[in-house]
């Protein structure tokens, strides 16, 4: 489905395009980026005044003709070229980062790779379990057969056992962040946490009974929850906003790598006889050595530094990761000037007077539904069937359990590869439209392979069953993949941030630890053919919801999406169903190729910030 341009397609169109469209007029772009910079309105005198007393509250005098130059910068962003203050040099290396944009200095690409290692770990931790539920249960006296004395309860157990590292993660994990966060910064949360993701995956190899081992993954889920809940948001907080979705997206694209990691290692060590769970589990402390070591090489994030008032050191951390001393005082001044309009509506809130705001204030609620959405809508899918039970699921079309773990490593392997494309199309198509391209696709693809298992061929069974779970993964992976975590680091108000997306992460574990616990009795239930054929309707519904609830935020800087969620909800879900509906019928259905549609209205800064 064709996705239709809506107010903030308007904002970000291509700069060059819009004005060889539009020639010398203002094209409207540019016009609405206008609107979302608060410095537009601010004269020349006045601009330069606020910047002096601004060097002069932190001590930056010597920097004061840099940030002079990067305020008259963040102003006139489209117009930089006429800027008289600006050297023939500074002009330059505006043009070059506008063309060049994936030249970026390399503390910004290491924090990157550091981001990926996080990532990676999560998938790897996700993945262990998975060929474990071949021999662990026999192990420990839980794999009774279903309709047997004890069947049911076993089933329990091992759903249980799967699942208590995302139950631990939603009720604890995510809501601790706020308090690393705040006490050890972004760098120093996501080193505790590391530490934690190395001892317990090495200490779940040695549990000696079920109970034990739960133990341990809860624990575990401590580590993860708050890792997830923090890695992604230190990502689009660096990064800049032109390239922000695809290098946030790393969370999901080596989340991916980590998963097929695992699979590769649970295939590795199958033929290690009894112990072989025992490794396929304890393997995942792998890659959080590296990130414990990483993590600390790199820069602490500005805008956390600015939380803390602390300038003069988001100003060193700034310069790090900007090509130019000129790049780093625009995005720090502009930050710190969006930050300012914060701070007067929301000074000296508590934690939980925070958390409570993301669903009292309507800017925040709106942004909280978008995230919760699309959150939901990633264990809604059905992805995480395949994470944690794709090897049960190949044993039960037919495959020697050696075949299922082999074919679980394709899922992963396809489950990282086709999340690649996402890095070049996040900015460009967007997250809202990946969304809607993903779940049509997921939804029959899933369908097929529900009805494959009704084949009484065992050979042509397995290698249809196998073939539509690869066609889903594929779909996954462009879409809704890389989109659920970055867009919940994205669309809250830095105020918030940490809470947002502490409630983002927790719900989509929350989901994750059902989905986890219930699928082992659901397969039984409803049989294979059932189970994905609930799956396939949940993709359904999750594409009613986006479509309704989750507006586009591409190439917007962080403080930009003010005016985004300030469009209430009732308003963008009229649009797209009385506006935008009946123009993508006649122009992709009748064809008509003069179908007009207008964009939607967005709130003036002065009525967000009323």
């Amino acid at each position: 489905m064709a996705t239709p341009p809506t107010h903030q397609d308007k904002i970000v169109v291509d700069e060059d395009s819009q004005i060889e469209k539009y020639g010398s007029n203002t094209p409207p772009a540019i016009e609405l980026q206008d609107e979302l910079n608060p410095l537009v309105g601010r004269s020349h005198g006045q601009l330069m005044a606020e910047v002096d007393a601004f060097v002069e509250e932190f001590g930056l005098q010597a920097d004061q003709e840099t940030f002079r130059k990067g305020a008259l910068v963040a102003r006139r962003q489209h117009d930089f070229a006429n800027i008289p203050e600006l050297t023939s040099e500074d002009k330059d290396s505006l043009e070059h980062e506008k063309k060049h944009k994936w030249h970026l200095p390399k503390a910004l690409y290491l924090t990157v790779i550091v981001c990926a290692l996080g990532a990676a770990t999560q998938g790897w931790d996700q993945t262990g379990s998975n060929g474990a539920n071949l021999s662990f249960p026999q192990e420990f006296g839980i794999a009774t057969p279903v309709g047997e004395p004890g069947g049911n309860r076993d089933e329990w157990i091992v759903g249980f056992v799967n699942s208590s590292p995302y139950i631990s993660a939603c009720l604890l994990g995510c809501w601790i962040s706020d308090p690393l966060n705040n006490w050890f910064g972004r760098r120093g949360e996501i080193f505790i946490t590391a530490i934690m993701l190395i001892a317990t995956p090495i200490a779940s190899g040695f549990t000696h009974s079920w109970q034990a081992l739960a133990a341990v993954r809860l624990v575990m889920g401590v580590g993860v929850g708050a890792k997830a809940a923090t890695v992604a948001m230190y990502c689009a907080e660096i990064s800049p906003a032109a390239i922000r979705g695809a290098l946030t997206m790393g969370w999901q694209l080596w989340t991916a790598f980590g998963i097929f990691l695992g699979f590769c290692a649970n295939a590795a060590v199958k033929d290690t006889g009894k112990i072989a769970w025992r490794l396929q589990l304890g393997s995942a402390f792998i890659p959080a050595v590296p990130l414990a070591i990483g993590v600390l090489f790199c820069p602490e994030s500005p805008r956390w530094y600015m939380k803390k008032g602390r300038i003069t050191d988001a100003w060193t951390s700034m310069k790090k990761i900007r090509n130019t001393e000129l790049q780093a005082a625009r995005d720090l001044y502009y930050a710190y000037v969006q930050f300012a309009e914060e701070q007067k509506v929301i000074q000296g809130r508590t934690y939980i007077t925070r958390l409570t705001e993301c669903f009292t204030i309507p800017r925040c609620r709106r942004a909280t539904l978008a995230a919760s959405v699309v959150m939901l809508a990633q264990q809604m899918c059905g992805i995480n069937i395949m994470a944690f039970y794709s090897s049960t699921i190949f044993s039960e079309g037919g495959s020697t359990d050696t075949e299922a773990l082999y074919a679980s490593i394709g899922f992963g392997a396809l489950n990282f590869v086709f999340a690649l494309p996402a890095v070049f199309t996040i900015d460009t198509f967007g997250r809202r439209s990946l969304l809607l391209a993903t779940f049509p696709n997921m939804c029959w693809t899933l369908l097929a392979g529900g009805l494959c298992f009704l084949i009484e061929d065992q050979q042509i069974r397995t290698g249809l069953v196998a073939l539509f779970v690869y066609l889903f993964t594929i779909a996954y992976s462009v879409g809704e993949g890389p989109v659920p975590f970055m867009y919940s680091a994205e669309v809250f108000p830095l105020v918030q941030r940490e809470q947002g997306m502490s409630w983002s992460v927790a719900w989509n574990n929350a989901w994750g630890a059902v989905l986890a616990l219930t699928f082992p009795r659901l397969l039984r239930a409803l049989t294979p053919t059932g189970a994905f054929g609930f799956y396939a309707g949940m993709n359904a519904v999750a594409f009613v919801w986006i479509y309704l609830w989750v507006p586009e935020t591409k190439q917007l800087t962080l403080e930009e999406l003010d005016q985004v969620f300030s469009v209430p909800t009732a308003q963008f879900t009229g649009y797209q169903v009385k506006k935008v509906l009946p123009w993508w019928f006649k122009r992709y259905i009748l064809r008509q190729k003069n179908a007009h549609l207008d964009p939607m209205p967005v709130p003036s800064r002065q009525q967000v910030h009323a």
